[in-house]
C-alpha cells in the first residue's frame, strides 16, 4: 500500500468527540464526504481554520453551510511577512507575491476583524508565533499581527487559537503583556509538561494532535499526563500530523479516534470518559 493512500476507518468511538483543529480546504474529497467519514467514527463537530483571508472566507462560509462545522479565522503567523515583505518564491497556496507593507497587513487584518464579527465564526487563529520558517526579518510582522489577533478576539467575544513553534517563551509573553483572551487554545500543543503547566494556571486550553502519537515525542506525552482534563482537547491539524500507525500518509477527521486512544492510554482512562470530557471542552471553548 502507498504511503499517499488514505488509512482505513478506525473502530467508530462510543461517545461523540470533536476535532478542534482542521483544514478541510487542504484535504482530499469534498466537504460532504469527509464530515460523513468523521461522521461514521462518531466525530460529530470540527473546527474548520483558516490561515489566510481566502481560507477565512473559505472557513467562515462552509461553517454557515454545515451545522457540524464550526470557522475560526486568521492570518497564519508565516503569512503576516509575506503580506509585508512579499513571498517572491511563493511559499503559500497564493504563489508569488510583492511586499505590501504595514498598509497590506492593516487590510487584511481589517478582513479578518470583519468576519470575527460573524456568528458561526467560533474563534480567532491560528495566530501566534512561528520561529521555525519566519527568520529574524520577520519577528516585527508577526508579533505585530499576532497582538491584533488578541484584540480582534477580545473584542469580538471569540476563542483565540494560538500556532506555537519554537517560540514559548515569546507566545507567553506577548499573552501575558496583551491579556489573554477569555477562551484561548493552544493549538498542536508542542510544549513539555512545565509549559503545560504554565498553561494550565492561566487556564488556557491545550489541544493536542497525532504527533503525541510518535515515538519521539515523549515530552508531548509528559505534557499530556499533567495537563488538567478540563484543559484538555484533541485535533487533528489535518491534513498534517497523521497518528501512527499511519504516519506520513493523509490526515482527516475521521483519524481522531486513533488520537483518543493513544491519549487515553497516556492519561490511565478509558476512551468513553477522555471522548466526553474533551467533547465538552472543545465545546465550551469554541462556544458551540
Amino acid at each position: 500500500m502507498s504511503r499517499t493512500d488514505a488509512p482505513p476507518l478506525p473502530e467508530p468511538l462510543r461517545v461523540p468527540v470533536a476535532d478542534s483543529h482542521t483544514h478541510l480546504d487542504m484535504q482530499d474529497g469534498t466537504v460532504e464526504e469527509g464530515l460523513a467519514r468523521a461522521a461514521a467514527v462518531n466525530v460529530t463537530a470540527v473546527v474548520q481554520v483558516g490561515c489566510d483571508v481566502k481560507g477565512s472566507h473559505w472557513a467562515a462560509e462552509t461553517a454557515a453551510a454545515h451545522p457540524s462545522v464550526h470557522a475560526s479565522v486568521a492570518l497564519h503567523p508565516n503569512e503576516a511577512p509575506r503580506i509585508v515583505h512579499g513571498d517572491p518564491e511563493g511559499t503559500s497556496r497564493q504563489g508569488a507575491r510583492e511586499p505590501g507593507g504595514k498598509a497590506a497587513l492593516d487590510e487584511a487584518l481589517a478582513e479578518i476583524d470583519a468576519l470575527a464579527a460573524l456568528d458561526h465564526v467560533r474563534a480567532v487563529g491560528e495566530t501566534g508565533l512561528d520561529h521555525f520558517r519566519t527568520g529574524p526579518e520577520g519577528v516585527a510582522a508577526q508579533e505585530e499581527s499576532f497582538r491584533a489577533h488578541i484584540e480582534i478576539a477580545k473584542r469580538h467575544g471569540k476563542a483565540l487559537v494560538i500556532h506555537d513553534r519554537d517560540a514559548h517563551a515569546d507566545v507567553l509573553r506577548i499573552l501575558a503583556d496583551a491579556g489573554a483572551p477569555e477562551r484561548t487554545v493552544f493549538h498542536c500543543y508542542s510544549g513539555d509538561a512545565d509549559m503545560a503547566r504554565i498553561c494550565a494556571a492561566a487556564g488556557y486550553f491545550m489541544s493536542f494532535a497525532g504527533n503525541v502519537t510518535f515515538k519521539n515525542a515523549q515530552p508531548l506525552r509528559d505534557a499530556l499526563a499533567v495537563a488538567p482534563a478540563e484543559l484538555v482537547l484533541v485535533e487533528t491539524d489535518a491534513p498534517f500530523l497523521t497518528p501512527a500507525p499511519y504516519r506520513g500518509r493523509p490526515n482527516a477527521p475521521y483519524l481522531i479516534p486513533v488520537t483518543l486512544r493513544a491519549m487515553a492510554e497516556v492519561r490511565g482512562t478509558d476512551e468513553d470518559t477522555l471522548a466526553a470530557v474533551v467533547y465538552d471542552n472543545t465545546a465550551r471553548a469554541f462556544d458551540f
